[in-house]
């Protein structure tokens, strides 16, 4: 079955200002890039539907989701606005917000039901992977967490099994914490150590409780960590996890803010990886899942540089297209090279002119290795 691709103009609705760094401009211009290099076509795009507020409900508090209505016209209390995360600098209220967000929701779930009512084995997402927001709190630039309630709606409502993959810089605490103590759900985020970004979480021993044991794996890797010692860790733990799993779905994250180009993060990845870890992560779903991959979006805050080329890869992955080089299309160059107050790139592959050797490579690839023995001694 051919994979399918969920996009619409209205999931670029979901901002939170005009300064702030979460733009999903970046979406648009992935679809447009695939466009103009004819990998996608408008047969392979089908429109995102709404959430229901009683799937938002399958893992949101009520008086959250009744807080995130009220915040969006305005009927709410500083004070409550503080309790739910929905005043600071990095979430802050919007117009509109339950509407927007049940929209980003709805991409997600729409994903989800292609694939379960067998219109596609695969489909990209990408305007999701919000996978900070708690519960009850919103946090991170996420408000719902639609991956966390993909993998409920797959849980709850097709019985599935479901192995998420993070492979976004930032831990995915929110995610985690919802299967926290469930042994369905497996959560595997491989982010930067929370020593020195945001959110703090992921440690190693962070592995679930009560009947989740076990079912929450994390490797936090050393800043400045590049693209071999990444990959090389990334793939062999995930495969172990997946063997030891057994999933039905594979639910997969896609931030690409482990870019060494993101402004967010410390991380020294460049498009080699982003070649590279959707297909490992394509192939994986092939052996271990019948193929079923629901691949969502994530981080990515240098739109211009880095996130229409690195995005662009997790659909080819799962169309099995092998990864362009050279020069990027004539139409997306002339679109958006005027508009980018950065070095705009003109080609599928970095330039990799103002790549910083890090001093400490050895080192770092050392401590990322037994952060992998750990990980398998865990698991083995």
């Amino acid at each position: 079955m051919n994979a399918l691709y969920v996009y619409s103009d209205e999931l670029l609705k979901y901002r939170f200002n005009d300064t702030h760094p979460f733009n999903q401009m970046r979406l648009k211009m992935t679809t447009d890039l695939l466009k103009s290099a004819n990998f996608l076509n408008d047969e392979d795009i089908v429109q995102p539907r709404v959430a229901t507020e009683e799937e938002i409900l399958l893992v949101h508090k009520p008086d959250y989701v009744d807080a995130v209505k009220r915040a969006g016209h305005n009927e709410i209390s500083e004070k409550e606005l503080e309790n739910f995360g929905l005043n600071t600098e990095d979430t802050p209220q919007f117009e509109n917000m339950h509407e927007k967000c049940s929209m980003l929701v709805g991409a997600s779930l729409t994903g989800a039901d292609l694939i379960m009512n067998n219109k596609a084995k695969k489909v990209a997402s990408l305007a999701g992977g919000l996978h900070h927001g708690f519960t009850g709190k919103a946090s991170g630039f996420c408000v719902y967490n639609d991956a966390a309630i993909a993998c409920q709606y797959l849980r709850v409502k097709y019985n599935q099994r479901v192995l998420y993959i993070d492979t976004d810089a930032h831990h995915g605490d929110g995610v985690q914490f919802t299967f926290y103590d469930m042994n369905d759900v497996m959560t595997y985020s491989i982010h930067e150590t929370g020593r020195y970004l945001f959110p703090g979480t992921g440690l190693v021993t962070e592995r679930g409780v009560d009947l989740g044991f076990g079912f929450s794996v994390n490797l936090p890797v050393d800043a400045f960590t590049e693209d071999d010692s990444f990959l090389q860790i990334f793939e062999e733990s995930v495969e172990i996890v997946a063997r030891q799993f057994n999933p039905d779905i594979i639910v997969h994250v896609n931030g690409v803010d482990a870019h060494y180009r993101d402004p967010m993060t410390h991380l020294s990845l460049t498009s080699k990886s982003y070649e590279e870890i959707p297909r490992i992560v394509n192939k994986i779903a092939d052996k271990y899942a019948n193929g079923k991959l629901l691949a969502l979006g994530g981080g990515g805050y240098n739109i211009w540089q880095v996130v229409p080329r690195m995005w662009a890869q997790v659909w080819l992955a799962i169309k099995e297209i092998d990864s362009p080089k050279g020069k990027l299309p004539e139409a997306f160059i002339e679109k958006y090279q005027p508009l980018s107050k950065l070095d705009f790139p003109i080609e599928w592959e970095d330039d990799l002119s103002d790549y910083k050797d890090i001093p400490r490579r050895d080192e770092i690839t050392e401590r990322n290795a037994m952060v992998l023995d750990r990980i398998k001694m865990y698991l083995e």
